[in-house]
């Protein structure tokens, strides 16, 4: 593995992305990685599209910009945002973890614009990358106690893929800061249905 990772989030306002991004953040910090993050938003600070670049390594502090073409790993938090950032950032290395649950735009939701079909979508995204993981995160936070954990779900699936050196007991640890009581109950169990979901899922 190069000294370098890239890591993108990506999905929209009110998903949780940048939470995840601070969780996965604070987690590499406690591994010994220099980190650095940085976020685009799109025009609605919710339902717009938010973007969170995370760069580890070991020896070098890098800028918080990933360049175009050069994500390692993309976390996919709605199908579209995902797929119109693997054509900004991904290659055909690129590693993906998407949830296919849309969310719809008001130019979508006024009939001004049509969604595409969300198996189109996944076909598309599997034909520009090297792996794409399936998750049906939403699902899998309503089953943990409340859908807003969706972002919690996909970290852990992210911890359980191995993509990135960073430990499975560090992101439980940031996890564990973070939370207080139900809370840190809810999201350490959000946390592992995604872990052990992911070990079931084979990719696209």
């Amino acid at each position: 593995m190069e000294d370098l990772i890239n890591i993108i989030v990506t999905g929209v306002g009110g998903q949780g992305n940048i939470q995840a991004s601070y969780i996965i953040a604070s987690a590499a910090v406690k591994d010994g990685f220099y980190v650095s993050v940085g976020e685009t938003y799109g025009a609605a600070q919710r339902g717009g599209s938010v973007t969170s670049h995370i760069r580890l390594s070991k020896g070098t502090e890098y800028g918080p910009l990933i360049p175009k073409g050069k994500a390692h790993i993309i976390l996919g938090f709605e199908p579209v945002e995902c797929l119109r950032t693997i054509g900004n950032f991904g290659n055909r290395q690129t590693k993906v973890i998407v949830n296919p649950r849309p969310v719809y735009p008001i130019d979508v939701l006024s009939g001004e614009a049509i969604y595409p079909a969300v198996e189109k979508v996944l076909e598309a995204i599997k034909e520009l990358v090297n792996s794409v993981h399936v998750i049906e995160a939403t699902e899998l936070a309503k089953k943990a106690g409340d859908t807003i954990l969706q972002n919690v779900v996909l970290i852990g699936c992210l911890a359980a893929s191995e993509f990135t050196p960073i430990k499975m007991e560090t992101f439980n640890a940031v996890i564990g800061e973070l939370f207080f009581d139900k809370n840190l109950e809810l999201n350490l169990k959000a946390f592992n249905m995604g872990a052990e979901e992911f070990k079931k899922i084979r990719p696209l």
